[in-house]
């Protein structure tokens, strides 16, 4: 087939698991560099939880959207630093110095937050954590690449991404694990630290990538290396491929020079390159724009907007869908390389756009028919505790509780049943707590409804949709398209550009719900999808089961889809014509 394709006639999955008994090397490697997958994982999901117990020990964090927002995205602030010298430090450093100092950055950034006695501090921690968490995300996948047999790379490199789901579900059971504890969010946040060290002393022990090593002249260590990964014909093949394509970048690189801005220039005059980036930066970017981090950052209060209150019910609804991550990545493992990444992408893309528009249906429907507001209950509460924009409207017979939150305070359940008409009170600390000795439901963040357990059914089946497609692919992607010279730049490039995307969803993902409600916030999310389909349909090459080296290859011939590879091959036909050949 084109470009060296095999059909495949077994998983690569199964394939995997072949090799890997007959070489637990191989395992090993990927599973320790999996870890940074895992440190990703746990900070995305731990701080959702942390986020509300935060919220009732500092009363300027629960009173502020912004400081919130900001709590959640300095992480991924830091992130973007993090993979902007991430990609520099893989290609001057090597990939094993770089996760052993990523390790370090995250260790200090949980013992920061654990210990944090104002919100400012978590945010210095937050900062921390994140320049580990860029760091990591972009050099596990790329290490456990360039140590992997290309006929299971993808189901090796897709180890990482169910480390990173199962770093969420550990998160949420961590969470719950410490709801009832005293210092709960310290907890949550300084466990963090756990597989960070974890990491650090495996990582003692393994080699750096054979790539790099040969890259340095290192041969003897890199065909060492290679002999206890690849089986014993495989060996003298690869190192005749790596040879072959070092002595071409060396030779680039006497025209383009060593330098950073050089190598970035010279990567963005290459016409390969730049199709690599083109590919890999839309994954990345589409990746963060069907709106999963702001599902998995804010899943408990996403649960809540759907009209469930209670603190440890949202966390444990939460643990469900994250569950559903984990198994989505897993599936992407069995699948990734008998469908090959583009269409498991395409496939995936098409089920987020669906789950997305009903999702917005459903929180429509729920705010519109929310209980409605007694004025009777709500004065009976007493005017320092009644919700000032509820007394000072003329139509405040109209008023409902979406209404109510929407003015920023709260609905005090009526005694009756969570869905008969109740208080609209200002939403404090001692308000909570009058409502509360009344044996009254609290709802500060969504009202209660009769549907909201369908937008918590919805929002799993959208993680099943997202995981095992545009969850893991992009990942397996990035850490193949690019030839070995541009590497570990094209893959940082590709990372600051997912992590940048990430800041803008998360940090506005509050405000946006405020301003547009939850119904249009997921209803944008699903335009922004449309787009990333069209983008990924367009633009996005298949690389299933190629060498590094044949990727570059099928770059260099350009891709083009149906219908427009058609006008492709006519135009073949007619050159072939012209010069007589046909």
């Amino acid at each position: 087939m084109e470009g060296g394709q095999q059909s495949a006639d077994k998983t690569e999955f199964t394939e995997c698991w072949r090799r890997s008994i007959q070489s637990p090397y191989i395992m090993r490697l990927a599973l320790s560099a999996g870890i940074g997958g895992l440190l990703f994982g746990y900070d995305t999901g731990v701080i959702s939880g942390a986020l509300l117990y935060i919220r009732d020990d500092f009363e300027q964090v629960d009173k502020k959207t912004w400081l919130q927002e900001t709590i959640v995205s300095m992480a991924v602030a830091g992130a973007i630093i993090g993979a902007a010298f991430g990609g520099w430090m893989n290609d001057k450093l090597g990939r094993k110095k770089t996760l052993l100092m990523a390790d370090v950055v995250f260790f200090l950034g949980a013992i920061v937050m654990a210990a944090a006695p104002a919100p400012w501090v978590i945010l210095i921690g937050r900062i921390l954590v994140g320049l580990g968490v860029g760091m990591a995300s972009m050099t596990a996948p790329l290490y456990i690449s360039e140590a992997s047999p290309a006929k299971i790379r993808g189901a090796l490199v897709s180890i990482n991404s169910f480390l990173v789901t199962g770093g969420q579900f550990l998160s949420y059971l961590i969470n719950l694990a410490f709801t009832r504890a005293p210092g709960t969010w310290r907890w949550m946040l300084g466990v963090a630290g756990v597989p960070a060290l974890v990491q650090f002393i495996l990582m003692l022990s393994l080699p750096e990538s054979p790539r790099w090593l040969y890259r340095q002249s290192k041969e003897d260590e890199a065909k060492q290396i290679l002999s206890k990964i690849l089986l014993a014909n495989e060996v003298e093949e690869e190192i005749k491929l790596m040879r072959e394509s070092i002595e071409t970048e060396k030779a680039e690189e006497g025209l383009i020079g060593q330098n950073l801005g050089q190598k970035l220039k010279g990567a963005l005059a290459n016409e390969v390159i730049r199709r690599a980036l083109y590919a890999g930066i839309i994954v990345q970017v589409t990746q963060q724009f069907v709106g999963i981090n702001t599902v998995m950052y804010y899943s408990p209060t996403i649960v809540q907007f759907a009209g469930i209150a209670s603190n440890s019910t949202a966390l444990a609804l939460s643990l469900v869908t994250s569950g559903l991550n984990a198994f989505g990545s897993i599936l992407s493992m069995l699948f990734v390389d008998r469908f090959g990444r583009r269409k498991l992408m395409l496939v995936s893309m098409i089920g987020i756009i669906v789950c997305l528009v009903a999702l917005s249906v459903i929180f429509n429907l729920a705010a519109h028919h929310s209980p409605t507001i007694s004025n009777k209950d709500t004065l009976s509460f007493g005017a320092n505790s009644t919700c000032q924009a509820y007394t000072k409207t003329p139509n405040f017979s109209s008023w409902n509780c979406m209404q109510c939150l929407q003015a920023e305070c709260a609905f005090c359940s009526s005694s009756s049943g969570e869905f008969h008409p109740g208080a609209c009170l200002a939403s404090s600390k001692s308000v909570r707590g009058v409502c509360h000795e009344h044996h009254r439901v609290w709802f500060s963040q969504g009202c209660p409804s009769r549907i909201g357990i369908l937008a918590v059914g919805l929002l799993g089946l959208y993680i099943l949709a997202y995981s095992p497609g545009m969850g893991t692919v992009p990942w397996v992607l990035n850490s193949e398209i690019y030839p070995l010279r541009f590497r570990g730049l094209g893959g940082g490039i590709a990372a600051v550009f997912n992590w940048c995307s990430n800041l803008i969803v998360s940090e506005s993902f509050l405000s946006m719900t405020k301003a547009l409600g939850s119904s249009g916030t997921f209803l944008l999310f699903a335009g922004f999808s449309f787009l990333g389909l069209l983008a990924i349909y367009m633009l996005v090459p298949e690389t299933k089961g190629l060498q590094f080296e044949e990727v570059e290859k099928l770059l260099q011939k350009g891709f083009r889809p149906f219908p427009f590879d058609k006008k492709k091959e006519d135009n073949k036909e007619k050159e072939l014509k012209q010069q007589g050949v046909v």
